[in-house]
């Protein structure tokens, strides 16, 4: 890459050395070299390019990338796809395929991304495995932010202010301050604030702004000739509405066994009586618990509570009753000391990095009707009041004495004005307390909305030893230990309906059992990590070796060791708590009947597990220059990405508790070139990866668990640089993919637990939201064996799904476990959780588009005043993706263009400037990525796409 908007001066410069624009300087192989020198995959981009390419943020880095993706994650994270590998493990033990390094530093968890570039020296990005010399290893390839260091010889100072569409108020400053000879300062900040992008027809509000900002102060100090010291602080803070993600997808389920169909990603809303909530608090579940049916908020055959709620159809407006909130901070501290020992230089490095994000909002994105809850509330409210009817002709009393004290509680929590008024819902904001112990939200309409959120405390240090001797031989030498802990790693979900069900249930679990009025706690779903540590170290090293004047040896090898424990559990409805308990639910007598971990005799409050991983890897190169301007390369290196565990499931299901390490051996071809005196710079690489053990996330029970495939991965990129004149600037990319599963590897589709079988039934489990497969042994049999069993619940035989729904299975609501004990021996009858397993073998990765491609036009108008008028067009394509590991038609993500545009006018001394610019020309609302959620949450799909077009001016200078 150049830097363009380039200055008169400094066009001079280029002619007379006759290369393409400034020579960049990166840090790829841990050492200053330029950009044209490493034979490595690498593109970088200074600071003028940042600017000019309008590159503001990680997401626009895909923009002008080969082989190179982001797209947000469903919890509060982002994934950075290089070469179709990116953060496809979710949990808090995975590690990030992509490494993300702060000046040479590994980061944990960062928010780096959730804020704009600022007051950058450069942004390197190198594609593939990082076998031996980055932080702790990655297997996609390394994002590394290079922060501005101060200047010691001279004073500068600039301010940058942009207003924009959506109020968009935006600033940045820097100011650099030589303190003697031997010190500089160097201060410089962010501010961003804007309007939110969707519109909320609930309220007529707007949400999913941004209001953040963002400091850093530096330090250097430089005692001798052979001594560099480097301290840098950086702070970030956001508090918005900020959703994580725009909008929900789904074909409408009509039956309600799955919420959502397979064959297409309609604008609508699922089926509410396909969710946890749905199911245990219908009245055909609450029958078969032997409870009066009056009590069920619905009916599993009836209207469903999003009945009537028509979706907006547009990308950028909602319909919500719950306000989202978005917060994040993060501190980094990093100290850096170079000391050169003659032809030695020795490098210390130490980082320190506390991070917080928690993000709420409405689960569903929908206003659910209470209409049909009418008949239960007023039934609540009766019970509350008088009691529990025995049923007995008088004498004898009509209410069971004392059985009031198990409804008041409920009618007091959730119903606190009555079956008419306000409807309450437990909050997540205080741990595990909710409506039952006084921490609620109240509204006109029953609630839904879930929480993300994480607190880390990271620090690392790394050594350094390189040589540059005069000979042909040089080496580096290093090691790295780095330590991050987790403090409450949490993800809750909480509905109206869940509280009712947990309340309802226990409620008659305990007057049955005569012990005190209880709940089941807790009254919201709750996977907490509430502590995660992992400890690693590497040792490596690189040698360098001029076997010719014209050919170089690369050789390196690295020993990976990550150690990793997490201490966790998953609750709803666990255990009884009782009403008078308004402190922790797990304060209860009655915890001792919860069990977060089976596989430890006696009951146990908390899961520990702990895994650990080693491995070797490394690389080895052969550089060749054809000339001082042609180089050709070819390289074999070994990534590593250590396995984690996978939390604990309620219900439980058959997954590993762990998952192993994924590992990539890569071969890389490379050629980079520069011609015609330096006005085309042409970069061309050819790669095939062969992946073991690639780490996949799926949800399971409402959680996300990792399992591991294999990959085969090809493609080939070309990075070009034309400058027909001083003038004119031209950027090209292009990058093919194919990214595919290698091997016969079986997986349940959550969108089509049949499998593609006509002849099996899926079936709805109305006692935890999940789903399971009939299957039989001739066409029929499933179905048959299905409606006797539901006959003796009271439930319906199985139905079929719509015919376009791509479901060629039938459905039904049923209890799984209910099933698997009524099948008959020898009958051929099979109860598959969570579903049949289809084959996934050369499905496409998600997330691994096959083509990309993009230019960008540059032209610097003279003027006689010396002044200069610089417009710049970039277009970008992104081709053909699957956002699910199962591909399909409803999986497919399509091709979409983004075109930026800008033009600037500088002063003649350029000491000042104004632009203007528009972001996403054609206003696409394209799609970036998709999560699919789990059966018992009904199958929708999260998807996030592009920003809408933003357009301003801004004015800036410099001193």
């Amino acid at each position: 890459m150049v830097s363009p908007q380039v200055s008169n001066a400094q066009k001079a410069e280029t002619e007379e050395r006759g290369a393409s624009g400034n020579v960049i300087i990166v840090t790829a192989q841990r050492q200053a070299q330029s950009l044209q020198e490493v034979p490595i995959a690498v593109s970088a981009f200074d600071a003028k390019a940042l600017e000019s390419q309008q590159i503001e943020n990680a997401a626009d880095l895909q923009l002008t990338l080969p082989n190179v993706s982001f797209a947000k994650g469903n919890f509060t994270a982002s994934t950075f796809t290089i070469r179709g590998i990116g953060d496809l493990c979710v949990g808090v033990t995975c590690d990030s395929a992509t490494a993300i390094h702060v000046n040479g530093s590994p980061l944990f968890g960062t928010r780096l991304f959730e804020t704009e570039f600022f007051d950058l020296e450069r942004v390197e990005v190198l594609r593939g495995p990082q076998g031996t010399l980055f932080g702790r290893n990655a297997t996609s390839g390394v994002v590394n932010i290079v922060t501005a260091k101060p200047d010691l010889s001279d004073f500068g100072a600039s301010a940058e202010f942009e207003y924009g569409n959506f109020n968009s108020i935006e600033t940045r400053g820097m100011i650099n301050v030589p303190i003697g000879d031997t010190i500089g300062a160097r201060v410089s900040g962010i501010y961003i604030k804007r309007d939110g992008y969707t519109t909320n027809l609930f309220d007529d509000s707007d949400v999913d702004d941004r209001d953040l900002y963002a400091v850093r102060g530096s330090l250097r100090f430089e005692p001798g000739s052979d001594t560099t010291i480097d301290l840098m602080g950086y702070y970030f803070h956001e508090k918005d509405t900020r959703l994580r993600n725009q909008k929900q997808a789904c074909q409408r389920d009509p039956l309600g066994v799955l919420g959502c169909l397979n064959n297409r990603r309609d604008f609508d809303i699922t089926n509410a009586n396909s969710t946890l909530g749905g199911v245990l608090a219908s009245s055909e579940f609450l029958a078969i618990q032997g409870i009066p049916a009056e009590l069920g908020l619905g009916s599993l055959y009836g209207p469903d509570a999003f009945s009537g709620f028509d979706k907006p159809d547009d990308v950028r407006t909602v319909n919500t009753a719950y306000t989202p909130l978005y917060f994040a901070d993060e501190l980094q501290l990093q100290a850096r000391i170079e000391q050169r020992f003659g032809a030695m230089k020795l490098t210390a490095t130490g980082l320190y990095q506390d991070t917080e994000v928690d993000s709420r909002q409405d689960y569903f994105l929908g206003i659910q009707n209470r209409t049909d809850f009418a008949t239960a509330l007023n039934t609540l409210a009766f019970f509350g009041a008088n009691g529990l009817p025995t049923g007995l002709a008088p004498p004898a009393p009509a209410f069971i004495p004392g059985s009031s004290a198990y409804f008041s509680p409920i009618v007091d929590a959730l119903i606190p004005n009555g079956p008419q008024g306000v409807l309450c819902t437990s909050d997540n904001d205080e741990g595990n307390r909710g409506a039952f112990e006084g921490n609620s939200v109240c509204g006109d309409t029953p609630l839904s909305f879930d929480r993300s959120s994480e607190t880390r405390e990271s620090w690392s240090g790394e050594l350094l030893l390189a040589s540059d001797f005069d000979g042909p031989f040089n080496f580096l030498l290093g090691g790295i230990y780095a330590k991050s802990k987790t403090t409450d790693n949490s993800y809750y979900v909480n509905s109206f309906a869940l509280d009712y069900a947990s309340a309802i249930l226990g409620s008659f679990g305990s007057l049955s059992g005569g012990l005190p009025p209880s709940y089941l706690a807790t009254s919201m779903y709750r996977n907490n990590s509430i502590e995660s540590n992992l400890e690693s170290f590497g040792i490596f090293g690189e040698v360098y070796f001029d076997i010719s004047d014209r050919l170089t040896f690369t050789g390196g090898l690295r020993y990976n060791d990550d150690k990793k424990d997490v201490r966790a559990r998953t609750t709803f409805a666990s255990f009884l708590n009782p009403y008078s308990n308004d402190g922790d639910p797990f304060d209860s007598p009655f915890v001792g009947t919860y069990d977060a971990d089976p596989g430890v005799d006696g009951n146990q409050l908390t899961q520990f597990r702990g895994v650990g991983f080693d491995e070797i890897t490394g690389r080895a190169v052969l550089d060749f220059a054809i000339t001082p301007d042609n180089t050709v390369y070819a390289s074999y290196s070994r990534g590593y990405k250590s396995g984690g565990i996978n939390p604990p499931l309620t219900p439980i299901f058959n997954v590993a508790e762990s998952f192993g390490s994924e590992t990539v051996d890569a071969f890389e071809i490379g050629s980079k070139n520069v011609f015609a005196n330096g006005k085309l710079q042409l970069n061309a690489t050819a790669f095939y990866y062969k992946y073991s053990g690639l780490q996949l996330s799926r949800i399971v029970a409402r959680t996300s668990v990792n399992d591991t495939v294999d990959a085969n991965i090809w493609g080939v990129e070309l990075e070009s640089v034309i400058r027909p004149d001083p003038d004119w600037l031209i950027n090209l990319t292009f990058s093919y993919l194919n990214a595919e599963v290698a091997g016969d590897q079986f997986f349940s589709n959550p969108r089509d637990p049949g499998g593609g079988d006509p002849d099996a039934v899926i079936i709805k489990d109305i006692s935890n939201g999940s789903n399971c497969a009939v299957t039989g042994p001739v066409p029929g049999a499933a179905d048959a064996f299905v409606a006797v069993v539901n006959g003796g619940l009271g439930l319906r035989a199985p139905e079929e799904f719509p015919a376009d729904g791509n479901i060629p299975s039938s459905g039904a609501f049923s209890i799984c476990d209910v099933l698997t004990g009524a099948v008959p021996a020898n009958s051929g009858i099979t109860v598959l959780s969570p579903g049949v397993e289809i084959n996934i073998n050369g499905n496409k990765l998600p997330q691994a588009p096959e083509l990309k491609a993009s230019v960008g036009v540059q032209y610097t108008a003279q003027f006689d005043s010396g002044m200069t008028l610089v417009p710049r067009l970039d277009v970008a394509l992104t081709g053909v993706q699957y956002g699910n590991i199962f591909n399909g038609r409803i999986n497919r993500i399509e091709p979409f263009v983004q075109a930026n545009a800008v033009l600037q006018l500088n002063s003649s001394d350029e000491r000042w400037f104004v632009r203007g610019f528009v972001q996403n020309i054609f206003d696409s609302n394209s799609v970036t990525g998709l999560y699919v959620t789990d059966a018992s949450s009904g199958n929708f799909t999260n998807i996030y796409t592009l920003d809408p077009r933003r357009y301003g001016v801004a004015v800036g200078a410099s001193f």
